[in-house]
């Protein structure tokens, strides 16, 4: 069988076809998005620019394995706010889950809703900035006429998938990074739509909470992008979802770490993993369990600008990090560039501490950023621990698995052991593995077991001394965090 998994990021959108009787990816395109960055925290795209994409990517592949594909599945960044109107038009730019600009609008809507503790029992997250729910609340203050004609509430995956079939759809994976999803039941929590508007319930789709058929693609759709018109769309997911399946992390027992624009680190559950701290954001996952996950909205956002600045290529900058000691000689990075999600802290700035006439070099400077990165897994890690799950491995996935230095820095900062997948897109191929699986009648899990393979040259065991020095350069980050973050309340 031939499937194909889309993946539309906040840097791009990657198509790949994958032959699940060879095991492997016989295609692939992408194709660069833009993004929309002003004062204040404000990201956006225009939906347009994921559509033209997508074309793109399919323009780069052979028409003849085009015709092949029998079933398709979208992968989307999570929380970005799509308003619909009923002739499927969208109403105003998407605001994206690094967008920062409604932390205020997080904060009424905690309080209309009665604060954290009541938020945690019925829907089991807060309302953080990244969220969809904050996004809503913003356009129905600021452009009522827009809300007011709007006919769905669409996630980017959802909205693709509404171009593909005509479908107004969502699955409970990506519907509970809106906020606004009760993740133990799947439903919608009425009252806390209610806060946003009372008209809002009925402009959320309904929700799936297995993987599915949505329909048929659409035959002007098939005809754009070069597919057979008996191809199938299954329901897809949020990326980090997609992710999971295409790492294999479909079970208990293992967690992955993505070195990407954002950094997660996240696990499957067999039941709702609700930490009260805030650290791990209690969704659903698109394969039928839960996915607890950590969020960071700097990850390889920090190490590409420190790079930059010193004017090397990534090697390069990895190079000169692996030059400092462990600790970078005292040097600090604290990468809060876009804000953050975890800590909690939206108006969050970076912040390079401890430095001294004697430790101010690029070397030094260099390894705090990778450093300053990863300690933030830890904080996920830590939760993971306080709610009975641990690990003996991480699959490390993401841009930044590509550097066998921060593979290595992964592995002795978490003790863990580090394997690679064998296929780098993840979110694309775990879309195209949930393709496969749902037209195929298998199981997810048993998919991932038989298609999902890792990259033995890249496996990486932690040095425990290093681990041990480690924990004292945490303690001293952890400081930082602790004493500088009332300056970005």
């Amino acid at each position: 069988m031939i499937v194909a998994g889309i993946d539309v990021g906040t840097q791009s959108a990657k198509a790949v076809v994958y032959d699940a009787e060879r095991k492997n990816i016989i295609a692939s395109g992408s194709m660069a998005i833009n993004l929309i960055s002003t004062e204040g925290g404000v990201r956006e795209q225009k939906a347009e620019w994921w559509i033209d994409a997508i074309k793109g990517c399919f323009d780069q592949i052979d028409p003849a394995i085009k015709k092949e594909v029998s079933a398709i599945s979208v992968s989307g960044q999570q929380h970005g706010f799509v308003p619909v109107a009923e002739n499927g038009k969208v109403l105003y730019n998407v605001k994206l889950w690094c967008d920062t600009s409604t932390a205020n609008e997080c904060s009424i809507l905690e309080r209309s809703f009665g604060g954290e503790e009541r938020l945690f029992s019925e829907c089991g997250n807060r309302i953080l900035p990244g969220y969809t729910a904050s996004k809503i609340l913003w356009f129905f203050n600021n452009h009522k006429d827009l809300y007011d004609r709007m006919k769905y509430v669409m996630l980017p995956h959802d909205y693709i998938n509404y171009y593909l079939t005509g479908k107004a759809i969502m699955e409970k994976g990506d519907a509970s990074g809106t906020g606004l999803l009760n993740v133990r039941t799947a439903k919608w929590n009425k009252e806390l739509c209610d806060a946003i508007s009372p008209s809002l319930i009925d402009k959320l789709p309904s929700v799936i909470e297995e993987p599915a058929i949505i329909a048929d693609i659409l035959p002007a759709v098939a005809s754009e992008l070069g597919l057979s018109e008996s191809c199938i769309v299954v329901s897809g997911g949020g990326d980090n979802m997609m992710s999971a399946i295409g790492t294999g992390t479909v079970k208990d027992g293992i967690v992955a770490i993505s070195l990407g624009t954002s950094g997660t680190l996240f696990s499957s559950a067999s039941y709702p993993v609700v930490d009260k701290k805030g650290r791990l954001a209690a969704f659903c996952s698109s394969h039928g369990t839960w996915l607890p996950l950590l969020c960071t909205m700097n990850c390889t956002v920090a190490s590409e600008v420190f790079r930059k600045q010193m004017g090397l290529s990534a090697k390069e900058f990895d190079a000169e990090a692996e030059k400092a000691p462990i600790g970078s000689e005292g040097i600090v990075l604290l990468p809060f560039l876009n804000g953050e999600r975890v800590p909690d802290l939206p108006k969050g700035e970076g912040v390079l501490g401890g430095i001294s006439i004697d430790n101010l070099k690029n070397s030094n400077i260099a390894r705090a950023v990778l450093e300053g990165v990863t300690f933030e897994f830890l904080l996920g890690l830590d939760a993971f621990k306080e709610h009975g799950m641990s690990f003996d491995k991480a699959i490390l996935t993401g841009g930044g698995a590509n550097s066998p230095f921060w593979r290595q820095l992964v592995a002795d900062i978490t003790g863990l052991q580090v394997v690679v997948p064998a296929i780098k897109e993840s979110a694309a191929f775990g879309a195209a593995l949930q393709a496969y699986a749902v037209a195929s009648g298998i199981s997810v899990e048993d998919v991932c077991a038989l298609h999902v393979l890792y990259d033995e040259s890249k496996d990486v065991s932690p040095d425990f001394e290093n681990t041990v020095r480690y924990k004292a350069v945490y303690k001293k980050w952890i400081s930082y965090v602790s004493n500088l973050e009332s300056l970005f309340r």
